[in-house]
């Protein structure tokens, strides 16, 4: 697996993703929406929600999958050390979350559905997001639609001034965010068809079925999907499906033939070939980090010592 010393997120960051962030926080109400996320919602009860719910992956805990885990994280030179977790849950998906304490959790279906090269580039994809520093805005973007979805006219001090444009520009900036990310992937498995093989897999993959898959064809289909474009009116369909104007939601990630056909420009670019030959963009901080496993005490383990403390002093609260 190919690693990148030093790499900083400006060195792979799509264009669109960059664009679509800075469009987003110059929105009318995004600050507000940033107090308020700050205000309400905070990591530490998420990452307890992780370890309680969840299985914490470690040498000594699905060990494969965490060697596996941290050879993507030398790869893309990601510091600290995110924590991975294995959610029983037979949907075929992963996400990451988190800033100071990141976290990438990874679905059993997914587990289930893909080789390991595959889960090797879905990892990397997700440590891309935290790289790129998506997670919070992630949060906050999912945070604001319930809210509006569920409370309806926004309390918690936002009113109305959380508008559907800023929902839509949301939105927007999610959907090009993965496409940094699928960048990322590539970066740390040097193979873009196994990139959009997992991205097939992922979007009509069957285990039964498996030996019939044909990623030529997927690869041809979205050429033809591009080629639908030619008269405008696709374009204005895929707007509406994008943007909920269809029968269903917005949505939150590409379409998967628009994911594959940018994928592909890029790693037939000089500017992927360039970072490949070593001349990328560097962050200030240098080195990566070890794969070998490494004693050092985390904040998850910090965390559960928390709550082993806090137990013990409810119990002598009761005998007392």
């Amino acid at each position: 697996m190919p690693t990148y010393p030093g790499i900083s997120r400006d060195a792979f960051r799509h264009p669109l993703d960059q664009q679509a962030e800075a469009a987003l926080r110059a929105f009318p109400g995004f600050d507000l929406v940033a107090r308020k996320f700050v205000e309400f919602m905070y990591e530490r009860p998420q990452l307890v929600s992780l370890m309680g719910n969840n299985v914490q992956v470690g040498p000594q805990q699905y060990a494969t999958l965490y060697q596996m885990f941290r050879e993507c994280v030398q790869a893309l030179d990601v510091q600290p050390m995110p924590n991975l977790f294995v959610a029983q849950n037979p949907q075929v998906n992963a996400y990451s979350i988190g800033e100071e304490n990141p976290c990438v959790v990874v679905n059993t279906g997914l587990l289930d559905l893909l080789s390991d090269d595959e889960i090797r580039a879905v990892m990397a994809h997700e440590l891309g997001h935290i790289k790129c520093g998506h997670t919070t805005l992630t949060q906050m973007a999912i945070w604001a639609m319930n809210t509006a979805t569920i409370v309806g006219e926004l309390t918690f001090g936002i009113g109305n001034m959380v508008s559907t444009g800023l929902i839509y520009a949301f939105y927007e900036w999610r959907r090009m965010a993965e496409l940094s990310c699928d960048r990322a992937a590539l970066l740390a498995t040097d193979d873009w068809q196994l990139v959009g093989n997992t991205m097939m897999r992922i979007s009509g993959g069957s285990s039964r079925f498996a030996h019939e898959l044909n990623f030529a064809a997927f690869e041809k289909q979205a050429s033809d999907y591009q080629n639908l474009d030619e008269d405008g009116l696709s374009q204005v369909y895929k707007f509406l499906l994008y943007n909920g104007g269809g029968a269903g939601p917005m949505l939150s990630h590409p379409f998967p033939v628009d994911r594959l056909t940018y994928l592909k420009s890029w790693a037939h670019s000089d500017d992927y070939a360039q970072i490949k030959a070593g001349n990328y963009r560097r962050s200030d901080t240098q080195g990566t980090v070890d794969v070998e496993p490494s004693p050092a005490v985390s904040e998850i383990d910090r965390l559960r010592q928390e709550l082993v403390d806090l137990q013990r002093e409810l119990d002598r609260l009761r005998r007392a």
